[in-house]
């Protein structure tokens, strides 16, 4: 295989070679063109003449012609005189050009492939160069890390090397990398931010008191920053006190942008703890008083959902809570608004499709449930 290619590269030099330098080593046509004026304007000569005698022209008039043409032919066959002596050695110096293009070229390019170029290479394994995408990435790691061995006080390669571990699952490495950043470059909020998030997620999603500092730092240098403010919302449900982890997550959504990408998490987590809040506060009530305020909630969650149909979460929800309550009847009509509510969304149609099939609550032409 090596040896085909090398011959099929030079084939592929010498005609592109032969197809520049072929042009330079024919004839030249000049002289043939020269000689054809020559022989043209001779006709004329001969045709001026026939129209002198039969009188198509005067005398006056054959003379001028005849002195103009005359001159012409003077110059083409001066022109022939001159060329025909000189074609043979301009052919033979163009011809000597093209022999020693054609030799030195491709010689000159190997010699520059075998100096600068690496032809002893060997060819990279097929499942090497299909799987190519991966193996840069480990590389790239790998690179990285053997750098900042060497070199451990580069922040930039800590804070590049930190959301790679993070996406990867490696929580700790990111919570290390983050810090080696934050310790060598200073304190920004993103920077912080980004430590809690990894030390949280090395806590199986538990704020505890380092991620907390973090998150409290980074809201101390900005105020409006949404990831601090979340997280603090969340450590302050897991200490128990729903009712500020509420407030605290709606003002967070009063204050976000309608297309911020994360309106969703804040609004499970939100309706999460109040589902929370409301089962603790119906265990607290006396036995026959729990189905009623169980059945206030799931009437009020009806109509928010009524007023406002975007919440998916909500749906399901309230679709949960009707089949607990033995209301199967009433918990297909929910599913049917929300399919309505929700037509444009087809994350969310999946996902109640997923929910009615585990209820049973689709059924088939007969019935029975699917």
């Amino acid at each position: 295989m090596p040896m085909l290619i090398w011959l099929i590269f030079a084939l592929m030099t010498g005609a592109a070679v032969l197809a520049v330098l072929w042009p330079l080593s024919r004839a030249e046509t000049a002289v043939a063109a020269e000689t054809g004026d020559a022989a043209f304007f001779r006709q004329q000569m001969a045709d001026l003449e026939r129209d002198r005698e039969a009188g198509l022209v005067s005398e006056r008039e054959a003379e001028a012609l005849r002195a103009e043409i005359g001159r012409r032919l003077l110059r083409a066959a001066r022109g022939e005189g001159r060329r025909g002596p000189e074609g043979e050695p301009a052919l033979r110096r163009r011809r000597a050009a093209s022999a020693i293009a054609l030799s030195t070229i491709p010689l000159l390019a190997l010699a520059i492939y075998g100096a600068m170029g690496s032809p002893h290479l060997p060819q990279a394994p097929r499942a090497a160069r299909m799987d190519g995408g991966q193996l840069d990435v480990g590389a790239a790691v790998a690179k990285i890390e053997a750098h900042l061995a060497q070199n451990p006080g580069d922040g930039r390669g800590w804070e590049v090397l930190a959301p790679v571990y993070l996406r990867a699952g490696r929580f700790g490495d990111a919570a290390r990398a983050y810090q080696s950043a934050l310790d060598i470059l200073g304190e920004t909020p993103a920077r912080l931010t980004d430590l809690g998030e990894a030390v949280t997620a090395e806590a199986g999603g538990i704020v505890d008191a380092r991620a907390r500092a973090a998150f409290e730092r980074a809201l101390a240098l900005d105020p409006a920053n949404a990831k601090a403010r979340y997280y603090l919302a969340v450590a302050t449900g897991q200490d128990g006190d729903n009712a500020k982890a509420m407030d605290m997550l709606q003002k967070l959504l009063a204050d976000a942008p309608a297309d911020a990408s994360w309106r969703g998490a804040v609004e499970q987590r939100l309706a999460a703890l109040s589902m929370s809040e409301g089962a603790s506060a119906i265990t607290s009530l006396p036995q026959g008083e729990q189905a009623l305020a169980i059945r206030g909630m799931v009437e009020g969650l009806a109509a928010r959902l009524d007023a406002d149909g975007s919440d998916a979460a909500g749906w399901a929800r309230l679709v949960r809570s009707y089949v607990v309550l033995g209301e199967e009847e009433k918990a297909r009509e929910a599913l049917a608004k929300a399919r309505s509510q929700l037509a444009a969304d087809p994350a969310s149609l999946d996902m109640l499709a997923a929910l009615a099939r585990q209820l049973s609550l689709e059924t088939d032409a007969t019935g029975a449930p699917q």
